[in-house]
Order: structure tokens, then C-alpha cells, then sequence
């Protein structure tokens, strides 16, 4: 009896200290955990910046048409001897001072200064702008679509991870249960022997059946951490403790859709958006067979500080900063030009056959995806029947278990029957109360299994 007493104090305070823990720790919905991994998770949020960087590539290629406009201004210092001799610069650098020839050098400087307005419009290109515009949009629909179906298998992932800790906490508690009624047997058992009613080795049986019923219980504790674990790393929360909610396991879900269509399933949305990409892109690639028309206008503005008749007078210059600056001679040009680089139509045509072999690749991934998806739901809804006959068996499989262990435990205690029997109702008993932890969840696990191969989550949340 003391010994007795005493596994109750410790089971009473055991279960304060849960509670105790249970009240600081908050209560998680499968909704809720559902919307924190979206907010949280590392994958889904690079993503989502991924998706707005095309957005602003987009805003940039629709800007590319826009014609160049480009100011210059320079004021040098320098002189202005020149000679009749060919000139090239090194590297694209030269110096260009203009003068007529001299019959020697002469070191007089004077201030100078060029302004010049630009305008360079590829006004025409034979679609490659729209081209180029279209493939950047195609761009952000693909990222919008990756972001659409990662954020999809996301809240699969979570929820049935979710689903996974409530499972291992409901076999926890079954196993928990399960080693209290080892130990009450064993208390029997040893009663019993120590009174000398049966063999002494039944007791040792007994102590054999607890330990057994305790590792359970502690391998159960290890898989509930586990899957804790994992629930955790897909919220995307660090030193985060919940407790899962399991008032939904109450219920069973009901009214499914039954004809549901694939066609617009995230993942064959993205493949198809992948497709469409590759091809505004070949169609792009394509635009570099034709030339381009631009058009120009030029508007520059010249000072110096060397006068008209420096050539015969050597005098005609000023050292004056102002008058090197202050324009007195402008020009304007007006242009139209066609440029087409013939030998890019070789480059081009290999590209654009590279293109059509991604673009075979690609369609081959969108079948494959597509056939996974179809046996995914036929499969679906075979383990879903099945999860829904499994849960109306799992009480009365529970309740005969019970029964029939409760019938050789009396018998036991009046030595109407062995140790082995009683062994054999009690092991039945475990694995009808485990069925029974998990029949349940079996449906909810096989809902999401139907609602990820639907490509709607909506259909298991409109459930909970």
C-alpha cells in the first residue's frame, strides 16, 4: 500500500508540474501554425523578394524604350597645336586638340569648353523591345508562380507535420496509460506471489511486462520530441515552445469533393509559367535577325579661348577662365540610322535551337508532374476510404480489447488462469488503443494527402 501511495504522489505531481508548464506554454492552432510558417520560413520569404525583384526587372525593361538623353559639359586648359599625321587612340584614349598645322611648336594655353545634348532613340527594332518587355513579365509571372506553389507545399508540409505531433503525442499518452496498467498489474502479481498464490516467477514476468510498457512510453516521448522538432524548423521560430491543439481530432471530416480538377494545381502552374518563359524568351532571341532604326539629335555648344585669327595671329588668345567657358559657336544634328549585324543571325539561329531543346525539357518535367499528380489523387482517395472504415473499427476493436483483458485479469486474480493469457488480452489491448490514437489523424493525414494532390488547401482547412 505504501508503495502504492507513493507512485500516486508522484503521478500527482508529475501531472501539476505538466500543467504548470501547459499554462506558461500558449496553445497552437494547426490554422495558426500554418499562418506563422508563412510569415517566418526563411524559403518562402527569399522568395518572395525574388518575386519582387523581377517586378522591378519588369519596371526596368518597360523604361529600356525610353530614348537616351545624355548632357555633357568640360572646360579644359591646354594648347592647340596641330599636325598633319595619322592619329589612333590607345584604348579608345586620344588627344584630340584642334588647330591648324604649325611650322613649330608653341606653348600658348587658353581655356576651352564643349556642351552637348544627345538624344538616341532605337525608335524601331522589329519587336525587340515588346520582345524584351514580355520575356520580363514572363519572368515575374514564373517567381510569382514558384512563390504561389512553394507557400502551397508549404502549408502541406506544415500541416502535416502538425498532424505528425499530434499523433505522437496521442500514442504518448496511450503508452503512459499503458505503463500505469503495467504497474498496477505488477503490484497484483507481486501481492499475489508474496502470499504465496502463484509462482514466483510470474512476478518476475510482471516486472519484465512494466520495464517493457516504460521503454515504450520513453521511445514514445523520444518520437513526440522529434516530431516537436521538425514542426519547429517548418514554423521557422528558435527556443519556442507550444502545445498542439487536438480538440479537431473530436471531429471527423466530412462532405469531400469528389471530382476535383488539376489543371490549376500551384506546381503546374509554375511548370507551365516555366514553359511560357522559355518561349517569350526564344521569341526575344529571335528579334536579333532584324536591324534596328534609330533615331538622333545632336545640339552642341563650343567656347575657346582662342580667337578667330590665331592662325596669323599669335595674339588672338586670352588666359581668361571666362572667356574659355562662354559659348560662342553651336551646331545641331538631326539622324535617322539602320544598323543590322549580319553575322548575329548565326549566333542567333544555335540560341534560339538551344531554346526549343529547354523548352522539350521543360514540357517532358510539366508531363511527369502532371502524371505524379494524377496517381497522387487516385491514391488519395483510396487511402482516405480507407482511413474512414479503419475509424469506425478502431472502438470496437478498443472496446472487445478491453473487455477481453479485463475478463483474464479477473480471471487471473482468481487463479482461474495463467500469466501468458492475461499477457495476450494485455498486448491487445495496447494495439487496439494505439489504432485508436491514430485512426482519426489517419483521416485528417489522408484529407491533406487529397487536398495536396487537388492542389487546393482549402479543401482539408475548410474542414478544421
Amino acid at each position: 500500500m505504501n508503495k502504492l501511495f507513493h507512485r500516486a504522489f508522484i503521478a500527482l505531481f508529475l501531472l501539476g508540474v505538466t500543467l504548470n508548464q501547459g499554462q506558461a506554454q500558449e496553445v497552437l492552432t494547426i490554422q495558426d501554425a500554418v499562418q506563422l510558417s508563412l510569415d517566418n520560413y526563411g524559403a518562402i520569404r527569399a522568395k518572395e523578394f525574388y518575386a519582387e525583384s523581377s517586378s522591378m526587372l519588369a519596371d526596368k525593361a518597360k523604361r529600356d524604350y525610353l530614348p537616351n538623353l545624355t548632357l555633357s559639359a568640360q572646360q579644359d586648359y591646354g594648347t592647340v597645336n596641330g599636325i598633319i599625321s595619322p592619329l589612333w587612340g590607345f584604348g579608345g584614349y586620344g588627344v584630340a586638340s584642334s588647330g591648324l598645322p604649325r611650322s613649330e611648336q608653341n606653348w600658348d594655353a587658353a581655356f576651352g569648353a564643349s556642351y552637348v545634348a544627345n538624344v538616341n532613340w532605337e525608335v524601331f527594332s522589329f519587336g525587340r523591345a515588346k520582345s524584351s518587355i514580355q520575356t520580363a513579365e514572363a519572368v515575374v509571372d514564373q517567381d510569382q508562380k514558384d512563390l504561389t506553389q512553394e507557400i502551397f507545399q508549404h502549408q502541406i508540409k506544415v500541416s502535416s507535420a502538425y498532424l505528425d505531433g499530434v499523433a505522437a503525442h496521442k500514442l504518448t499518452v496511450s503508452f503512459q496509460k499503458n505503463m500505469e496498467r503495467a504497474a498496477t498489474f505488477q503490484q497484483i502479481v507481486k501481492v499475489k506471489a508474496r502470499n504465496g498464490l502463484i509462482a514466483g516467477v510470474d512476478s518476475s514476468q510482471a516486472d519484465a511486462e512494466y520495464s517493457n510498457a516504460k521503454i515504450a512510453y520513453l521511445k514514445s516521448l523520444d518520437r513526440e520530441l522529434e516530431a516537436e522538432n521538425v514542426l519547429m524548423n517548418l514554423l521557422g521560430v528558435i527556443d519556442q515552445e507550444y502545445i498542439l491543439d487536438t480538440l479537431f481530432l473530436a471531429k471527423i471530416p466530412h462532405e469531400f469533393t469528389e471530382d476535383t480538377s488539376i489543371f490549376n494545381h500551384p506546381i503546374l502552374e509554375w511548370y507551365r509559367a516555366k514553359v511560357n518563359l522559355n518561349e517569350q524568351q526564344t521569341a526575344y532571341f529571335r528579334t536579333f535577325n532584324y536591324p534596328s532604326i534609330a533615331l538622333i539629335g545632336i545640339v552642341q555648344t563650343r567656347a575657346s579661348g582662342f580667337g578667330p585669327t590665331y592662325n596669323v595671329d599669335n595674339t588672338d588668345f586670352s588666359h581668361s577662365y571666362w572667356d574659355g567657358i562662354n559659348p560662342t559657336r553651336s551646331n545641331y544634328l538631326l539622324g535617322i540610322g539602320l544598323t543590322w549585324n549580319l553575322s548575329q543571325i548565326l549566333r542567333t539561329s544555335k540560341q534560339v535551337q538551344s531554346q526549343k531543346f529547354i523548352s522539350e525539357a521543360l514540357l517532358e518535367e510539366y508531363r511527369q508532374a502532371d502524371q505524379r499528380i494524377r496517381l497522387q489523387g487516385d491514391l488519395s482517395d483510396k487511402k482516405l476510404q480507407n482511413a474512414l472504415e479503419s475509424v469506425k473499427e478502431a472502438p470496437i476493436q478498443v472496446t472487445a480489447a478491453s473487455q477481453a483483458y479485463q475478463r483474464q485479469l479477473a480471471l487471473y486474480e482468481n487463479g482461474l488462469t495463467d500469466l501468458v493469457n492475461v499477457t495476450q488480452a494485455f498486448y491487445l489491448l495496447i494495439r487496439a488503443e494505439t489504432d485508436e490514437a491514430i485512426a482519426t489523424n489517419n483521416v485528417w493525414q489522408a484529407l491533406l494527402f487529397k487536398a495536396a494532390a487537388a492542389g487546393d488547401f482549402s479543401l482539408f482547412e475548410d474542414q478544421l
